[in-house]
């Protein structure tokens, strides 16, 4: 059996937690403006019809009571790494799925902790201490996906647990759209076919479900007759690291464009080098004021993770980029780990050939970053900056984390599959 648990609103709850004042209101964390967007709301807040990513103006319409806090991610980080070291307590094989779930593979634990019923109560327990007082809701199944979906059964605070026999009947009344990677536009396709539920879904042989989905088909037959091969995976390889923000108003001003990606370049450096990563590839994210979105990358001939090598490269895939209509969001990324992290550029080398880097001025660039990563270590993010940022720094839409995999938002190791706000 494999146990998947889920922090019940997880930032929202941090926050209701730490100051006794929100209890009981209906909560919103994201940013404030009208351009912000929702990241995660407590439960008070959901039964006026607010979720995650919706944007803040639209939840603001919803419940115009509701009291907006600005997130505090280095502390939700700290919480996440006090759970994460909590499962390990009951089992070696714990992994992160996001800041705020993850999946224990349960096989053996019995002789431990007893029956499953045991573990769970004592998991849930044990999370509640070590956080000072947070929920969980926890679900437990043979394989990873339906673990994902049984945690969802009766959240808050809640337990469900899926045995063997009972997998196919669970399965065939479900909807299509519970199964996770069943996007909105493929439901409508399947009801389109008068398909709703699982069962119905099941009459399709894995030939025709991948002709018409594609390699996706496949996995989806595997899926909905109850099959998954992933295993808990404690070491997961990473992806990608990126940070974007929404401005409070669409832009076309290049110079405000270039200094918001020195604001990236830095967090997502910074991050990248704190945990030994470096990439090959810059991404620039640009969406303008019709919510069209286009990604433009560049491949290096090196892994790289100095601020000013990432911010040079994202500067000219902008240049590169012609601005039809003013832009609501940008972003930066790096991605490519698949060089030693260790790599050093030697100074005095000079520019090798078909290399399009200068190792003398990526030493200089590494050098400058260590000094001012120590500095902040130890004074602080805001100890010091580049001159470039400074009219950024008392700006509210200025980035305030950054992004891993999928791009929830909190500073960690990068992780296949990224991280979510708090459900």
């Amino acid at each position: 059996m494999i146990i998947h648990i889920d922090m019940d609103a997880f930032f929202a709850s941090v926050e209701q937690m730490d100051n006794p004042a929100l209890r009981g209101k209906p909560v919103i964390v994201g940013g404030s403006s009208d351009r912000g967007v929702v990241s995660t709301c407590s439960y008070e807040a959901r039964t006026f019809g607010v979720h995650s990513a919706m944007p803040m103006v639209v939840a603001r319409r919803l419940c115009p009571q509701a009291i907006i806090v600005r997130g505090r991610y280095p502390r939700y980080s700290e919480l996440s790494h006090a759970i994460m070291n909590a499962l390990r307590d009951f089992s070696p094989l714990v992994e992160p799925a996001s800041v705020d779930e993850a999946y224990v593979d349960a096989t053996g634990l019995e002789r431990l902790f007893g029956p499953l019923e045991d573990l769970v109560t004592a998991i849930k327990a044990r999370i509640e201490e070590v956080t000072g007082g947070l929920t969980c809701s926890v679900g437990a199944a043979p394989v990873k996906f339906l673990a994902k979906i049984c945690s969802e059964v009766n959240k808050p605070d809640g337990v469900f647990i899926l045995y063997p026999e009972n997998v196919d009947a669970f399965l065939c009344a479900l909807p299509v759209g519970k199964i996770p990677g069943v996007g909105k536009r493929m439901v409508q396709s399947l009801q389109d076919l008068g398909i709703k539920t699982v069962g119905q879904l099941r009459r399709f042989s894995p030939e025709v479900m991948e002709r018409r989905f594609g390699k996706w088909g496949a996995v989806l037959y595997e899926r909905v007759h109850g099959r998954d091969s992933r295993k808990v995976e404690t070491e997961r390889t990473a992806k990608s690291e990126s940070a974007e923000c929404t401005f409070a108003q669409d832009t076309r001003d290049r110079t405000f464009l270039q200094r918001m990606l020195m604001a990236h370049a830095e967090r997502v450096g910074a991050s990248l080098r704190r945990h030994g990563y470096k990439g090959r590839t810059i991404t620039l994210k640009v969406k303008f004021c019709d919510f069209k979105q286009i990604t433009r990358s560049r491949t290096l001939e090196e892994p790289v993770n100095a601020t000013e090598t990432i911010f040079e490269t994202g500067c000219r895939l902008l240049a590169e980029l012609p601005l039809p209509q003013p832009v609501r969001l940008i972003g930066l990324g790096v991605s490519g780990f698949d060089a030693p992290a260790n790599q050093l550029f030697l100074p005095g080398a000079g520019k090798a050939a078909g290399q399009n880097l200068d190792p003398q001025v990526e030493a200089k660039r590494q050098k400058l970053d260590a000094a001012l990563d120590n500095l902040r270590e130890k004074f602080g993010r805001q100890a010091v900056q580049r001159g470039r940022l400074f009219t950024l720094a008392q700006q509210e839409d200025a980035p305030e984390r950054v992004n891993n995999g999928k791009g929830d938002g909190v500073e960690k190791k990068p992780e296949k599959g990224g991280m979510k706000p708090g459900g």
